[in-house]
C-alpha cells in the first residue's frame, strides 16, 4: 500500500479515506483517483531537501506533462512550486488555473510562433530555448514587441541515464537541445549573450527518466563545468541558473527500488557547490523538474473486470474496460504495474492472470502475470502508480471516451475532470452534407 491507501472493514481498498468501490459506483470506470495528500508529501520532500542548504537558491518546478489539468495546476500553486509547460495547451491550462506567470517555464523542441507569442503575451518567467531556429524566432518576436524575455539554453551533456531507450534524452543523439560535444552550445551562448532581447540566465539539461541512481546527475554536472571556464573567458558567461531537469525514479512495481528523493538533491547540490568552488565561480540557483516523482505514485486507475479467457497450461486473460487508451505506457515502454482486486483487497492471492485492455490490439496488455485474488466479472481492479503519463497520454483509439478524474483526501472526493461522453467524441466532427454545403 502507498500513501493513504488502506483496507477497510469490508475488505475494500480505500484511498484518502474513501472506498474505491464507492468511487467506482459513483463516477464509473475507468477512473483515475489521485491521492492529493501523497502529492503534497512528495512536493514537501523536494522542498525540505533543498531547505537543508540555506546558502542555495533553488526552484522546484512541476513538469506538468506528467499530468496537466486545471485542478492539478491549482494544487501545484497551493504547494508553492513553479510549473513547466511544453505546449500552448499546457500553458493555456496554467493560465486558466490562475497560475502566476512569473513561475511558468516553457519547454519544447519545436515551439511554434503562435505558442511563443502566447508565452510572451502572458509574460511568463522563463523560456527554455532548444535550438537555433528558436533563437532566431524568439529574437524576432521580442524585437517586434520591444520587450525582453529570460531564457535558459537546453544542452545535451552526452550522459546516458540507465533507463528505457525511448525516454533517454541526455545522450548526444537526441532531438533535444544544443550538444556539448560539437560545440553548438558555444555558438548558442555567443548569440544569446550578445542579444538585446534574449536575457541568458543559464543552462538546462535532462538526462532521462525513471533514474534510480545519482551517478548520471553527478557526471552531467561535472561535464558542464568542464566548459564553464572557457565560456566565462570567451563570452563573459557564467550560469546564474542551472536546471538539471527531472527523471527521479518511482516505485511502479515490486521490482523497482527507488532511492530517497533527498539523496538526489544532496548529490546535485553538493556537486554543483564543489564544482563552482573549484572553478572560482558563483554557485548558481539550482532548479529541478520533477513530474512523475510528484504525481506518479499518487494516481490509481480503477477498472471494472469483464471477460475472462482461460487457455489451459498457457495463460489466463482477465479483461478490463480500459487499456491502452488510458494507459499507453505498457504498450509504448513495456512498463510494469502492480494491481489489486479493490473489493477483495484482503483476500489471498490465488491466481496469476494477464490483465488485458479492451482495444482491438493484441498488444493492449496492461499487466503480464499479475498476482491477484480470485475475481469475477463485475469486480473492481485497482492498478497502482498511474498518476504520471496515464491521462496525459490518453487517446480516443477505438473511439473510447477519456475517463473521469477524482481527487481524494481525508475522506472527501472531488471530481476534477468529467468523463467524456459519446457526444464529446463527435463534437468536432462535420457531417458530410455540411462539407458539401460549405463548398469544401
Amino acid at each position: 500500500m502507498r500513501g493513504t491507501q488502506c483496507i477497510n472493514q469490508k475488505g475494500h481498498l480505500t484511498i484518502g479515506g474513501v472506498d474505491t468501490v464507492d468511487l467506482a459506483k459513483k463516477y464509473g470506470t475507468p477512473l483515475f483517483v489521485y491521492d492529493t495528500a501523497l502529492i503534497r508529501e512528495k512536493a514537501e520532500a523536494f522542498k525540505k531537501a533543498f531547505e537543508t542548504y540555506p546558502h542555495i537558491k533553488w526552484q522546484v518546478a512541476y513538469a506538468s506533462k506528467a499530468f496537466s489539468s486545471v485542478a492539478m495546476v491549482q494544487l501545484i500553486h497551493q504547494l508553492d512550486l513553479s510549473l513547466d509547460v511544453v505546449s500552448g495547451g499546457e500553458l493555456f491550462t496554467a493560465v486558466k488555473a490562475g497560475f502566476p506567470a512569473e513561475r511558468i517555464h516553457f519547454h519544447g523542441n519545436n515551439k511554434t510562433e503562435e505558442e511563443l507569442i502566447f508565452a510572451l503575451d502572458e509574460q511568463i518567467g522563463m523560456i527554455i530555448v532548444d535550438n537555433f531556429y528558436e533563437i532566431q524566432l524568439l529574437e524576432k518576436l521580442c524585437m517586434e514587441r520591444g520587450r525582453t524575455i529570460d531564457i535558459l539554453l537546453r544542452l545535451t551533456p552526452g550522459i546516458e541515464a540507465h533507463t528505457h531507450d525511448y525516454i533517454m534524452t541526455g545522450q548526444e543523439d537526441s532531438k533535444f537541445g544544443f550538444n556539448l560535444g560539437d560545440h553548438s552550445i558555444d555558438e548558442a551562448i555567443q548569440l544569446t549573450s550578445a542579444s538585446n532581447y534574449l536575457k541568458l540566465n543559464g543552462l538546462h539539461c535532462h538526462i532521462g527518466s525513471q533514474i534510480f541512481e545519482t551517478d548520471g546527475f553527478e557526471l552531467a554536472i561535472k561535464r558542464i563545468y568542464q566548459y564553464i571556464e572557457n565560456w566565462s573567458e570567451k563570452y563573459d558567461f557564467e550560469p546564474r541558473v542551472l536546471n538539471v531537469g527531472g527523471g527521479f525514479g518511482i516505485k511502479y512495481s515490486k521490482d523497482d527500488q527507488p532511492i530517497p528523493l533527498k539523496r538526489y538533491i544532496d548529490v546535485i547540490v553538493n556537486t554543483i557547490t564543489n564544482e563552482s568552488e573549484a572553478k572560482g565561480c558563483a554557485i548558481p540557483e539550482i532548479w529541478v523538474e520533477p513530474g512523475r516523482a510528484i504525481v506518479g505514485e499518487a494516481g490509481t486507475t480503477l477498472y471494472s473486470i469483464g471477460a475472462y479467457k482461460d487457455i489451459p497450461n498457457v495463460k489466463k486473460y482477465l479483461a478490463v474496460d480500459g487499456g491502452m487508451t488510458d494507459n499507453l505506457r505498457p504498450s509504448l515502454y513495456q512498463a510494469k504495474y502492480d494491481a489489486v482486486v479493490a473489493n477483495r483487497a484482503n483476500e489471498e492471492l490465488e491466481e496469476t492472470v494477464t490483465v488485458a485492455g479492451k482495444c482491438c490490439e493484441s498488444g493492449d496488455i496492461l499487466i503480464q502475470d499479475a498476482q491477484l485474488s480470485k475475481s469475477v466479472s463485475g469486480d473492481i481492479l485497482a492498478v497502482f502508480c498511474t498518476g504520471a503519463y496515464g491521462y496525459s497520454m490518453a487517446n480516443h483509439y477505438n473511439r473510447l471516451p477519456k475517463p473521469a478524474v477524482v481527487f481524494v483526501e481525508e475522506g472527501d472526493a472531488q471530481l476534477t475532470m468529467r468523463r467524456e461522453t459519446y457526444e464529446d467524441l463527435v463534437r468536432q466532427d462535420i457531417m458530410l452534407q455540411e462539407i458539401a454545403k460549405a463548398g469544401y
